[in-house]
């Protein structure tokens, strides 16, 4: 393994005294209830909210999605450097995840209440300025969240433990989100009601499990003065991810695999809609996609640390990628013969999809650890993470829509009836499955770069 650098603060090797309480795990998971809320919900229903609630056009709602996710990509290594010197400063990266945490609910809620009646244009700068601002605070939040495994627990295996439980978690809001979101939805009738109903409900129930995972974050104390602290230059903050990419030859083999997995993964998503109602012919159908891809992932995400234990991650995410693959390209066949029988292979994607999401997770503290500034450093590997991750998805929005334009597909508003063309139907089922099938497989290249072990993070482990 080589990261650029020695590693200067060698310790002893992991026992059990660095096993996390279940109270710890439990508080750190219920963050991703907030995590799988805003990942799902807008990937799910914003575009199809944009395109056949407000009358939108495919390409002007691509660009809406696709500009909110790039000013993640801009702040996110911003954020990351600063709750770095914030935990330089108080001991703790606390106080981010809190203002991220408490200004979210009413933002989520805000960007579904466009008003009635409003022309297309006017709608989509609404759900564009409502939609910058919730992403904003959900990266307060996420960037901080994601950069804490590296300094709960030092141990491999007890890092795949901690990822895991939180998958089961991520995995149960996706299915929380993208099938009762949906219901919510739909539940007074009313499309301005009923979007507006959903953003409440939805933005509170994010908020309250982010505010539960603050409060694994250290309280800290002061460690260094004021006048020690890391200065607040943006420029330096960028050079400083920089400069973690280019010392770290395993991060970007693990970023660059999770970039185009995101991609892979945020089409599908953005599809899942569109393929209930053009290609399954049933708008309600999105809730039982959900149900096939999550209910076996519940089950699926500890087998998968089972599976890592026995073989290491790295072996256990190239299977769960290759499985993915094999169920992207049976979803193809809705090409030919559409029907009940895609809720199989997207049952089986979802078994994969546990894998996809707890594994490099896992991996990621350890790529952390291995550095030569080590958990000093996690709020910088975590923010370049994240918008690496945002990137992904926002190149899936864009490429969704893009789909649709050059396919033909019709935009409608809510009290219209429209016919698609054959040509946007058979787009949707490509974007959705041969698409991703692709980026996964051209992941797998990347991951076979990556040379982190659980001797490399065992035998020797950093001061923290």
């Amino acid at each position: 393994m080589s990261t650029g650098a020695p590693h200067p603060n060698p310790g002893p090797p992991v026992t059990g005294a660095h096993r996390l309480s279940a109270g710890t795990i439990a508080r750190y998971a219920a963050g991703s209830l907030g995590t799988g809320g805003f990942a799902t919900l807008p990937g799910l229903v914003l575009t199809y909210y944009l395109t056949d609630n407000l009358g939108v056009a495919a390409a002007l709602a691509g660009v809406v999605i696709t500009i909110a996710k790039l000013w993640d990509v801009i702040i996110d290594p911003v954020i990351g450097a600063l709750t770095d010197r914030q935990r330089a400063f108080t001991g703790s990266r606390r106080g981010y995840m809190l203002v991220g945490a408490c200004s979210l609910p009413f933002l989520f809620a805000l960007t579904f209440a466009v008003p009635p009646g409003l022309a297309p244009v006017i709608g989509a700068l609404w759900v564009l300025v409502a939609f910058t601002a919730t992403a904003t605070a959900f990266s307060l939040f996420q960037v901080p969240y994601i950069a804490l495994p590296a300094e709960l627990t030092p141990g491999y295996d007890e890092r795949t433990r901690l990822l895991t439980w939180r998958v089961i978690v991520l995995t149960f809001a996706i299915l929380l989100f993208g099938a009762g979101g949906p219901i919510l939805r739909d539940l007074t009738g009313d499309p301005t009601t009923g979007y507006l109903l959903m953003g409440a409900v939805s933005g509170v129930t994010i908020g309250i499990g982010m505010l539960i995972a603050t409060s694994v974050a250290a309280r800290g104390t002061r460690r260094v003065s004021r006048a020690d602290a890391p200065g607040l230059d943006v420029r330096a903050h960028y050079v400083e991810g920089m400069r973690a990419l280019r010392r770290s030859q395993p991060f970007r083999a693990l970023l660059l695999t999770y970039v185009l997995q995101a991609l892979a993964t945020g089409l599908m998503l953005a599809g899942a809609q569109y393929l209930a109602t053009w290609v399954m012919r049933s708008e309600a159908a999105v809730t039982l996609l959900f149900v096939s891809l999550i209910a076996p992932a519940l089950i699926a995400a500890p087998v998968w640390s089972a599976i890592a234990r026995r073989t290491g991650k790295t072996r256990a995410f190239r299977l769960a990628s290759t499985l993915f693959i094999v169920a992207a390209v049976i979803i193809a066949g809705a090409l030919m013969a559409p029907g009940d029988w895609l809720y199989a292979p997207v049952a089986l994607a979802g078994i994969a999809y546990a894998g996809m999401q707890s594994l490099p997770m896992a991996m990621l503290p350890d790529v952390i650890s291995a550095d030569a500034d080590g958990p000093a450093a996690a709020g910088t590997f975590s923010g370049v993470w994240t918008a690496g991750e945002t990137v992904g998805f926002a190149l899936s929005a864009s490429a969704f829509t893009a789909v649709l334009t050059l396919t033909g597909y019709v935009s409608s508003t809510a009290d219209m009836s429209v016919t698609q063309p054959e040509s946007a139907v058979a787009g949707i089922v490509v974007a959705f499955s041969i698409v991703p099938a692709g980026l996964t497989l051209l992941s797998l290249m990347s991951l076979s770069r990556y040379r982190v072990t659980k001797q490399d993070i065992d035998v020797v482990t950093p001061a923290t």
